[in-house]
């Protein structure tokens, strides 16, 4: 994850990052997890891959006709819950398919509240009227991360698949907003909605978003059927993070953050306009991202767990390759445990293991390598170099 806005107006972000270094869980701020040095990770848990909608770079293949059949039923997930809250998991992040369409969110995301767990939601907003934002709210979720992949109905609706669904999503904010609920803008760019992202950020200001976060395209789910006719080059990546990072230092930090997810390489676009900026930033910059020791959480600070209990490093890695176990077979806690696990040691390695291009890269300490899950998809090697590097 590349915070843009926190390293380029760090001045107090470093201090509050090493005041909360060693703190309970409970005591860190949610914007300081990733920075805290805590070991237990952030749970992106799938609780179903059903969605009212069909988007053609899904990551899971939900969609309207998909069956709950073998899903964790509600006794599973409380039980999953309380696992967690054993080892004192510190964000549950609710995601899907759409997780709305799960009848007993509320009751998941109240046993978690009632364990001392965070919990937020990953949504295409849709499904949120006033009522279901208040519900929102009532079960303890404190953050609401929506998609939106265009600032018009034409492009968004085209992605998502179904007509009216930019104007749902939309009005979802100002939903969340009454509620009382955080909300932030989430975007996954591609060639065809790439001059959308100016709009889109204007647009993230326009309804109130505290959070824009930037995510890339990963070969996995839906997405690999159009991976490779979507996927940016190098150029345009460099020319979204030079448009990001323009607007992070326009833009109040206390009103609107900014970040990049899937790409720990993103960090060195951000260290290189830094230091052609003089930044005076710059120095709590490579702390903060010389903090996350390579970039990449997945397998350590970051954990998923898909609709029937599997667990995997992060929610792109979920083929059979990446499989770490079933909470049914195992419990998370002893899952996560397990340092011999061959798949989880591989994402614990401190990078030693990647190979190629990016092992001989002079920023290689930054970014550890990039995405594992695309490197494995370009060359059958989880250690190979990532193929979205911009860095020639």
């Amino acid at each position: 994850m590349n915070r843009i806005t926190q390293c380029i107006h760090g001045r107090g972000t470093v201090s509050d990052l090493m005041k909360h270094r060693g703190r309970a869980e409970g005591h860190i701020p949610s914007r300081l997890l990733a920075f805290s040095g805590m070991r237990r990770p952030v749970i992106f848990w799938n609780i179903t891959n059903r969605c009212n909608l069909a988007c053609e770079h899904c990551y899971s293949r939900s969609g309207p006709g998909v069956s709950a059949e073998g899903e964790l039923t509600t006794d599973e997930a409380l039980a999953l819950i309380d696992d967690l809250a054993r080892i004192k998991i510190p964000l549950i992040i609710f995601t899907g398919g759409e997780p709305l369409v799960r009848s007993d969110l509320w009751n998941l995301a109240g046993q978690a509240r009632a364990q001392g767990i965070k919990t937020a939601l990953s949504t295409n907003g849709t499904l949120i009227t006033s009522d279901i934002a208040v519900k929102i709210r009532n079960s303890g979720i404190e953050y609401a991360g929506i998609s939106l992949d265009g600032a018009s109905a034409e492009i968004h609706d085209r992605f998502r698949n179904s007509p009216g669904a930019f104007k749902r999503a939309v009005a979802a904010f100002s939903r969340c907003r009454e509620a009382g609920i955080r909300t932030g803008v989430r975007v996954t760019l591609t060639r065809e909605n790439f001059g959308e992202l100016d709009p889109l950020v204007d647009l993230a200001r326009n309804v109130g978003a505290s959070r824009f976060c930037l995510y890339w395209l990963v070969p996995c789910g839906r997405g690999i059927d159009s991976y490779r006719r979507l996927q940016l080059g190098g150029k345009e990546v460099e020319d979204a993070l030079a448009l990001l990072y323009r607007r992070a230092q326009e833009i109040d930090p206390s009103r609107m953050e900014f970040l990049t997810v899937d790409a720990p390489q993103d960090c060195i676009h951000l260290i290189r306009s830094m230091e052609r900026d003089q930044s005076p930033d710059l120095s709590g910059a490579r702390t903060l991202i010389e903090s996350m020791k390579g970039g990449c959480s997945a397998g350590d600070r970051v954990a998923n767990i898909d609709p029937w209990g599997n667990v995997y490093p992060c929610q792109f890695a979920r083929s059979k390759e990446f499989l770490a176990g079933n909470v049914r077979e195992r419990p998370f806690s002893e899952i996560w445990a397990d340092d011999d696990h061959p798949v989880l040691r591989q994402f614990r390695a401190e990078k030693t293991h990647v190979s190629g291009r990016c092992r001989e890269c002079g920023y290689f300490t930054l970014c550890g390598g990039g995405c594992r899950v695309r490197a494995h998809a370009e060359t059958g090697d989880i250690s190979g170099s990532d193929p979205f590097c911009f860095i020639g």
